[in-house]
């Protein structure tokens, strides 16, 4: 008699995951999803017993009822339950919340874990299913716990002592705002200085070549100031100064590839090529790891875990690259023995590996047309640098020539690649090869000065912290992991204590003020290396190293006391602007509604409501302004005011108040109605475009600013086009290729 076929039950996080399994494992499975968490803390309460060894209480998440019905109904029709969530402690977390729930026997019930969504990968895990990590799942809680008390506890004394502002403090997120804010103070307090280079346009018969100046009276180039400049430019321009070349230097290197990605240096990579945000990456990558459907094949994962610290890769993915690589690229693009990485730093849970595509042989262009183009780009990114890891140097000829005019060295260099390597498909830094070419020198040759270029500079302050630099400065302090980076960043901002300006994170004046009143009164909370020291040791839990409630226990006592201290000794705290009441004349200051919006509000309040809008940039708004414009209605006089969209005129008159927008023009015919004037407008998402005043009648629109000057080719006007690189005039017609340089303003 044939044996009856087991009916398995499959829970996974994510519904997703479900295609993409299911055609892996078959009919005989059923695969449903939790939805992520179906328990948690009970809402506004601790959540802990303090007093019974800090145990956790959990309930089910009103909103998931249902789905946890549905998973005990699966459940108990099956032979078998397979937890298959995330392969990381939330994942472990999920898993025995789901046990706790479907009311099966123990024996019923494994626990399975993948790093890729592959059948090799998920036959494994099924073959080799465990029990549930009980570690594992203790980090995770203590982790919750921590974050729990902090939130709790501190919250309420920021409520007390900053209460117009409805804050939080994050026992993560607030070590995080600290970094932007004294990266902000070093900024503004930060002095530049002076300096200046020099360099010389030499001639080697007709071809010419820039030198720069290294040495002067045998030191090293430190020129302060332009009296200093002017000197050495005088001596190099006296008595017909000679220029030769008194040394040549060829010197052969290799350019190592560097490991594939692991979840920081991705997000920090899709940030600077791709212009993704931290948020952004880790969406789209869930997406790609979970399964896209590419046609006949059906859903296919197509990369590994995304949350990973591990830059290991596996033997079978190693051997894969290996034969992509020399049938594809050649042999000799294939090193001699296989790169392997190590990640030089503490707590790396090497239980994972590296992002890295699934199927090396899904080349990113032949599935595109199944992609979006988001994740067609994230998936190239992550395609190439997994191949570029593992493939052979690149080797770099780089010239040095140094040349000699009485007390002074120039020097100057090219670099040529003569092997691309691994450069074939990844280039990490975007380093081109050196196309200034150097005319054919000889030691000995004679040069002709052709003009001395001296230039100014100043030191630059650091920079502000990116999404990416942040990451990559909270991995070196062993803050967080690579599941919280996202989630960090997003809640500094989402509470308005950082503001992105021009895609760096600076300090709002709210999150300048609760960050010194944090590290006034909760210094161990803001400390750098107390956070790390936390890490580490719910990293020693989920190894089983630590006890979890006694982590707790150490720190829950001294942390009370600071609770019970700040509650004594911080001040009341407010933050004022620089704008004057307009009803009372009192210092108006600023205010948060309930719903996170930022307002000046009068300090007298509630004797005073007067409200003001707050600009994005925490400066008070405008103050109307007498114009000599009349109403065209009622010929009053209008006043310049500034709303959401820009300036515009508003009625004095209270029975009137009509308002009519100021178009800022550019000055330029329109070209194609000829009779309108090109003018500056604004979509409805804020960004600057260009149209023609006459519109609906003339529907002229570009994205460029137009300028009073025709294509020299196709008689077209020209548009100001300007990019991180280059400013340049481009014709407006598409067709024709005509651009050049701007001239500085």
């Amino acid at each position: 008699m044939a044996k009856k076929k087991e009916h398995i039950l499959v829970i996974v996080e994510s519904p997703a995951k479900s295609k993409t399994i299911k055609k892996i494992l078959g009919n005989t499975y059923d695969i449903e999803a939790s939805y992520g968490h179906i328990r948690d803390f009970p809402p506004k309460v601790l959540g802990f017993d303090v007093q019974n060894g800090f145990t956790p209480s959990f309930e089910v998440i009103p909103e998931k009822k249902a789905v946890v019905k549905k998973l005990n109904d699966m459940a108990q029709k099956a032979d078998k339950v397979y937890l298959a969530s995330d392969p990381d402690r939330e994942g472990e977390a999920i898993a025995w919340h789901v046990r706790q729930v479907i009311k099966v026997p123990d024996e019923k019930v494994y626990r399975i874990e993948f790093n890729e969504i592959t059948p090799k990968a998920v036959t494994y895990a099924v073959e080799h299913s465990r029990q549930i990590d009980m570690s594992r799942v203790k980090a995770q809680q203590t982790r919750q716990i921590l974050d729990r008390l902090v939130g709790y506890k501190i919250s309420p004394v920021l409520w007390e002592k900053m209460r117009n502002y409805h804050l939080s403090a994050g026992r993560v997120q607030s070590v995080a705002l600290r970094m932007i804010c004294e990266r902000e103070e070093e900024i503004n307090a930060f002095t530049p200085v002076e300096y200046w280079t020099i360099s010389a346009d030499l001639l080697k018969d007709k071809a010419k070549f820039t030198a720069e100046l290294a040495k002067y009276k045998n030191a090293k180039l430190d020129v302060k100031t332009e009296e200093e400049a002017n000197k050495i430019v005088k001596y190099l321009k006296e008595n017909d100064r000679t220029f030769n070349v008194s040394k040549i230097t060829t010197r052969n290197t290799q350019r190592k590839p560097t490991a594939p990605f692991i979840t920081s240096t991705l997000q920090r990579e899709a940030s600077n090529k791709l212009g993704y945000g931290v948020s952004k990456t880790m969406q789209i990558a869930q997406k790609l790891y979970e399964g896209i459907d590419i046609g006949t094949d059906g859903p296919v994962g197509l990369i590994t875990y995304m949350r990973t610290d591990s830059v290991r890769i596996s033997d079978d993915a190693q051997a894969a690259a290996k034969d992509f690589i020399t049938n594809n690229y050649g042999e000799n693009y294939y090193p001699k023995t296989p790169n392997n990485y190590v990640k030089k730093s503490k707590n790396v849970q090497d239980a994972h590996e590296a992002i890295r595509p699934s199927y090396v042989d899904k080349t990113p262009d032949s599935i595109k047309q199944y992609l979006t183009n988001e994740q067609y780009q994230l998936y190239k990114l992550i395609w190439s640098k997994f191949v570029a890891s593992q493939m052979e140097n690149a080797s770099v000829k780089n010239t040095t020539i140094d040349i000699e005019a009485g007390d002074c060295l120039f020097k100057a260099g090219m670099s040529k690649i003569t092997f691309e390597g691994y450069l074939k498909v990844y280039n990490e830094s975007d380093e081109k090869e050196d196309t200034s070419k150097l005319p054919d020198l000889k030691e000995g040759d004679n040069l002709k000065l052709k003009e001395v270029l001296p230039k100014q500079h100043f030191t630059s302050p650091p920079p502000r912290f990116t999404e990416a630099s942040l990451v990559k400065a909270l991995e070196e302090h062993g803050i967080g992991r690579p599941s919280t980076y996202a989630s960090i960043i997003t809640k500094i901002q989402q509470k308005n204590y950082v503001e992105k300006i021009e895609k760096a994170l600076a300090p709002t004046a709210l999150g300048t003020t609760l960050c010194k009143q944090l590290v006034e009164h909760f210094k161990d909370i803001m400390n750098y290396e107390f956070t790390a020291n936390m890490e580490t040791k719910l990293d020693d839990i989920a190894e089983d190293k630590l006890v979890w409630n006694e982590v707790i226990k150490d720190f829950y006592t001294p942390f009370i006391e600071t609770v019970t201290n700040a509650k004594q000794n911080m001040q009341r705290v407010l933050i004022e602007s620089d704008t004057l009441c307009p009803n009372c004349g009192s210092k108006m200051v600023v205010r948060t509604s309930r719903f996170g919006t930022q307002f000046l509000g009068c300090s007298k309040y509630p004797e005073c409501k007067t409200m003001l809008p707050l600009n994005k940039d925490g400066t008070a708004p405008e103050q109307p302004k007498e114009t000599d414009e009349k109403c065209e209605k009622c010929n009053s006089p209008m006043i310049q005011k500034v709303g959401p969209y820009g300036p515009y005129l508003e009625c004095t008159n209270e029975e009137c108040k009509h308002r009519k927008r100021i178009i800022k023009s550019t000055g330029v015919k329109c070209p194609k109605c000829g009779d309108g004037e090109i003018v500056f407008k604004k979509s409805k998402y804020g960004k600057v475009f260009f149209a023609c005043n006459n519109y609906p009648k003339c529907d002229f629109v570009s994205w460029y600013e137009p300028v009073n000057e025709k294509c020299p080719e196709c008689g077209s006007i020209l548009v100001k086009k300007i990019t991180k690189k280059a400013k340049k005039l481009e014709c407006s017609n598409k067709e024709c290729s005509f651009s050049k340089e701007m001239e500085e303003e």
